[in-house]
C-alpha cells in the first residue's frame, strides 16, 4: 500500500485545503439588540468565540438586503446590507474584526435568483426594459396551462403569473425567487462586476448557492414525471453550465487569491471534476448532496415512501418508533468513499454532515439522545479525518439537536411550511397528525437559536426570538460546553488542534477497510511513509476491531478517541457504542 501513496513533497498545498470552515446562520447566531433577530453586531462579538474554537474561515450566510421570503436567500440588492442584519458599517467591522483575529470571511452568494423586488425584476416587467430579458417570461400554454409541468423545489408550480407584463416567470424556489436568465451576457457582466465589488473589498471568498442550477435547458421542456421535482433533468447541470462558470473563474476568481465553494444538488463525482480543478471550471470544492440525502428517497425528504407505513395510517408517523432516519452504513460508507477516491488528485471535498438546509446532524446520523455526547464526537471525527476541507455548522460545536415542534405557527422556513400545508391538505388532517414529520424533515430544526448559555432564550437574545428556542438549552449550551473539558467543544478543538499538526489527514490518501461491515467504518490515510488509521463504530453496538493482516502497526500511538480508556495498540479491541478512535502507525 505504501509503495502507491503520493510522497509528501507531492503535496498540492492549499490554505483554503487546511484551513476549518465554520458557517454562520447571523438570523439564528446571536442578537445584539434585543429585537429577536442575530445581526452582523452579534457576529462580531462572537469572533473572539470562534478564534478560540481555533476555525480559520468564517461563512457569512446572506447578509444582504432582502424582503426575507426564504431568510435572506432571495436578495434585493447585492449591494446593501439588510436593515434587520446592521449597516455597511458593521460589516466592514465584522471584516477588519475577523481579520485581526487571523481569520477569513466568504460570503454567500446567490446567483441563481433573484428577490422578486430586485430592481432588475421590476424593470423586467416592461418588455420594452433593457432588462426585458434579465428572466425567464414565458406565456401560457393554449387552454391556460401553464408555460410547462415544472415544479418549485419548495412545493407547488414553478412558474407565477404577473398581471403588469402578462406573463409567467419563472422561479425554481419560492414565488418571490425569479430565476435568472444566464443565456443574457448583461445579466452576467453585471453579476461579474458585483462579484468584483466584494472581492475587491476584501473578502476571501464565496460560497456559492446552488450555482449548477443556472443553466436552463433550450426550450424549458416538460420534465418527466417523477415523485419530487419535476423538470430537475433539465435544470441540473445544465448544457451551458461549465461554460458559464468557467467564465465567471476567468472573468472574476483567476484575479484573487479566494476560496470557492460550490453548492451543486445532484452533483455525482464525473460532474465534480468537470467543475473543479485547473482542468476543469477552476472552482475549489463542491458541496454535494448523496450524504446529505441518506436516507431520503428520489421524492426528497418530504417523499415519505421511505417509511415503513402507509400513508393514510398518519397516526403511525407520530409514534415514536417510526423511524424516519433508518439508515444503513452500507449507503453512508459507499457514498463517501466514492467521493474520496474519485475526487483524489482531480478536486477536493468540503466534508459537512449538516448546514442550514438540513435537520441537526446528530439527530439524523447519530443518537440524540443517550449516546448523544459520544455520537456527536464520532461525527465529528469522520468529518476532520477525511480528505477535504471541513465545514462546522453553527451548535455542531456543542451537538444541538432538532426541536420539538408543537404547532404550525411555529414553524418559519418557507419550504417547511408549504410542504406541511400540501401534506396535511393531501390528507385532510391537522398539525397534531404531521408534527412528527416535521420534525425529522424541516430546515427550521437547525435554523433555532444557537444555545449560549441556560438562561432565558439560551442567551441569544433578550427580546422574543424569531423563532422557537430549543427547550433542551437548559442542559446544552455552549457555556456548559467550554466549562467541561470532557465536552464536545472541547473535543472539537482537539480535532482542529490534530488535523492542523498532521499533514497526512489533510492531504494523505484514502484506503477504505472494512468495506462490508454493518456497524463499523474504517479508513487508513497514507502520505508518505506515515499512516493515519481511523475506526468507528457508528451504532449502539459493541463490536469486535482486529487490524487487517496486510496492516502494520509499527510503533503505534492513539491521536484521539471520544473514550478516556481507549489503548494505545490498533491490533485488535472491543468498540463501545458510538465510539471513534484514530492511531497513528506506520
Amino acid at each position: 500500500m505504501a509503495a502507491d501513496t503520493q510522497r509528501e513533497d507531492e503535496v498540492d498545498r492549499e490554505w483554503w485545503k487546511e484551513a476549518v470552515v465554520y458557517q454562520i446562520y447571523p438570523r439564528s447566531f446571536n442578537d445584539s439588540n434585543g429585537d429577536g433577530i442575530g445581526d452582523i453586531p452579534g457576529v462580531i462579538e462572537k469572533v473572539p468565540y470562534l478564534d478560540e474554537l481555533g476555525v480559520d474561515v468564517v461563512w457569512l450566510c446572506p447578509v444582504y438586503d432582502s424582503p426575507n421570503a426564504d431568510n435572506g436567500y432571495d436578495i434585493r440588492d447585492y449591494q446593501a446590507i439588510m436593515d434587520e442584519m446592521g449597516t455597511m458599517d458593521d460589516w466592514e467591522r465584522l471584516l477588519e474584526t475577523v481579520h485581526d483575529h487571523d481569520m477569513r470571511l466568504i460570503m454567500d452568494m446567490v446567483l441563481n435568483h433573484t428577490s422578486d423586488e430586485h430592481e432588475w425584476f421590476l424593470q423586467s416587467k416592461d418588455p420594452d426594459s433593457e432588462y426585458a430579458d434579465y428572466y425567464y417570461w414565458r406565456d401560457g400554454r393554449e387552454g391556460g396551462e401553464l408555460p410547462n409541468n415544472w415544479t418549485s423545489i419548495f412545493g407547488g408550480d414553478a412558474w407565477k403569473y404577473d398581471e403588469k407584463r402578462e406573463q409567467y416567470y419563472l422561479h425554481v424556489f419560492d414565488e418571490k425567487q425569479p430565476d435568472l436568465n444566464w443565456r443574457n451576457e448583461d445579466v452576467r457582466a453585471d453579476l461579474f462586476e458585483m462579484l468584483h465589488w466584494w472581492l475587491g473589498k476584501g473578502i476571501d471568498g464565496f460560497r456559492l448557492d446552488v450555482v449548477n442550477l443556472i443553466s436552463k435547458r433550450e426550450g424549458l421542456p416538460d420534465g418527466e414525471d417523477n415523485p419530487g421535482w419535476v423538470g430537475w433533468e433539465h435544470i441540473v447541470n445544465g448544457p451551458r453550465v461549465h461554460e458559464y462558470i468557467s467564465e465567471m473563474h476567468d472573468e472574476v476568481f483567476a484575479d484573487y487569491d479566494m476560496m470557492t465553494v460550490a453548492e451543486m444538488p445532484g452533483c455525482g463525482v464525473e460532474e465534480a471534476k468537470q467543475y473543479c480543478g485547473e482542468d476543469g471550471d477552476g472552482l475549489n470544492m463542491i458541496v454535494h448532496f448523496e450524504h446529505a440525502d441518506i436516507p431520503y428517497r428520489p421524492g426528497g425528504k418530504w417523499d415519505l415512501q421511505d417509511i415503513d407505513v402507509e400513508l393514510d395510517e398518519l397516526d403511525d408517523l407520530n409514534d415514536p418508533d417510526t423511524q424516519f432516519n433508518d439508515w444503513d452504513l452500507h449507503e453512508l460508507r459507499d457514498v463517501l468513499t466514492r467521493w474520496q477516491i474519485g475526487l483524489d488528485g482531480e478536486g477536493w471535498n468540503a466534508n459537512y454532515l449538516g448546514n442550514h438546509d438540513h435537520p441537526r446532524t446528530v439527530s439524523r446520523f447519530g443518537d440524540s439522545g443517550f449516546f448523544r455526547v459520544a455520537s456527536a464526537k464520532l461525527l465529528a471525527t469522520l468529518q476532520f479525518t477525511l480528505q477535504g476541507t471541513p465545514f462546522i455548522y453553527q451548535g455542531e460545536e456543542i451537538g444541538m439537536t432538532n426541536v420539538e415542534w408543537q404547532s404550525f405557527d411555529e414553524l418559519r422556513d418557507v419550504e417547511a411550511i408549504q410542504q406541511a400545508e400540501e401534506l396535511m391538505e393531501r390528507h385532510d388532517v391537522g398539525f397534531e397528525d404531521i408534527k412528527h414529520v416535521v420534525k425529522h424533515r424541516s430546515r427550521d430544526n437547525s435554523r433555532t437559536p444557537v444555545q449560549w448559555s441556560d438562561e432565558e432564550n439560551a442567551g441569544f437574545t433578550d427580546g422574543e426570538p424569531w423563532i422557537k428556542v430549543n427547550a433542551n438549552h437548559d442542559r446544552i449550551n455552549v457555556e456548559d460546553a467550554r466549562a467541561n473539558e470532557d465536552s464536545i467543544w472541547h473535543y472539537y478543538r482537539e480535532l482542529i488542534d490534530l488535523r492542523e499538526d498532521n499533514d497526512t489527514i489533510v492531504y494523505g490518501d484514502f484506503h477504505p477497510l472494512y468495506e462490508d461491515h454493518p456497524h463499523i467504518f474504517a479508513y487508513l490515510r497514507t502520505l508518505g511513509d506515515s499512516g493515519v488509521l481511523v475506526v468507528l463504530n457508528v451504532f449502539a453496538y459493541e463490536e469486535a476491531f482486529t487490524l487487517p493482516p496486510n496492516l502494520d502497526a509499527e510503533d503505534p500511538k492513539l491521536l484521539i478517541s471520544n473514550y478516556d480508556d481507549a489503548g494505545d495498540d490498533p491490533t485488535e479491541f472491543e468498540l463501545r457504542p458510538y465510539e471513534a478512535r484514530v492511531y497513528r502507525i506506520s
